[in-house]
C-alpha cells in the first residue's frame, strides 16, 4: 500500500479552505501583499474574527506574514493556492450555467 501522507495534507489544506471567509481573503489578496488592516477593510469582518482566519491560514502555510512596526503585513505562500481557487470558482461557474440550460429547457 503506497504512503497516503500526501492525500491527508490535501484534505488539511480542504478543511481551512473550507470557509468562504477565507476563499474571499485568498482572492482579495491575490498576488499582493496587504496589511491587516487593508485585508479588513476589503472584507468587512470584524478584527477578533479575522485574526482567527488568518492565524488558521499562516499556521496551515496558505499565508505568510511578517511584521513591519506595529503592522501585520500578509501574502499567499504560493500564487498556485489562489490560482486552485480560481480553477474551482470555474468548475463551479460551469456547473451553474449548465444547471441554468436544464432550466431554461423546462
Amino acid at each position: 500500500m503506497k504512503d497516503k501522507t500526501i492525500y491527508v495534507m490535501h484534505s488539511n489544506i480542504c478543511k481551512v479552505l473550507a470557509n468562504p471567509i477565507r476563499i474571499e481573503i485568498i482572492d482579495v489578496i491575490g498576488e499582493k501583499e496587504m496589511s491587516f488592516k487593508e485585508i479588513q477593510e476589503a472584507t468587512g469582518v470584524l478584527k477578533s474574527n479575522l485574526s482567527q482566519h488568518l492565524s488558521n491560514m499562516v499556521v496551515s502555510g496558505i499565508l505568510t506574514q511578517r511584521k513591519e512596526g506595529t503592522s501585520v503585513f500578509f501574502k499567499l505562500s504560493t500564487y498556485k493556492v489562489a490560482k486552485a481557487c480560481k480553477i474551482m470558482r470555474e468548475v463551479l461557474i460551469e456547473n451553474l450555467k449548465k444547471t441554468q440550460k436544464i432550466i431554461d429547457v423546462k
